[in-house]
């Protein structure tokens, strides 16, 4: 199954919160995970350190754009991160991966709900 990682970070927890549940509620991403970080970087002729929370976005190809265009908007930043790659993935996370992208695509409808990914492992 073939899907999209997006990595971005945030200043803090609530941001990166808040950002991830917009992007999950307009369907935009099928499950964010949140990190956090000590990042250095050469910012305006400086290094910096900072505090931040990572997320790992799995979404669609044919979401890129959008989610782009919205974490964009919402970003507590002014140069947000913006790295993305395509992965693959298989086995009980890959088939509940490929059931919420489903409806991701513009003609789908929305998901049955289910249990968490990797309840089938626990017999749930």
């Amino acid at each position: 199954m073939a899907i999209e990682l997006v990595l971005t970070t945030e200043a803090d927890t609530a941001h990166a919160e808040r950002l991830a549940r917009a992007l999950l509620e307009a369907r935009l991403a099928v499950c964010i995970s949140l990190l956090p970080l000590t990042s250095l970087y050469h910012w305006q002729g400086r290094i910096e350190r900072s505090t931040e929370v990572q997320l790992l976005i799995k979404t669609s190809a044919t979401q890129l754009e959008a989610l782009k265009q919205l974490l964009e908007e919402l970003h507590s930043y002014d140069t947000p991160e913006w790295i993305h790659w395509p992965a693959h993935t298989a086995g009980a996370y890959g088939l509940w991966l490929e059931g919420e992208l489903a409806p991701l695509s513009p003609d789908a409808g929305a998901p049955d709900p289910a249990g968490r990914p990797g309840d089938e492992a626990l017999g749930g």
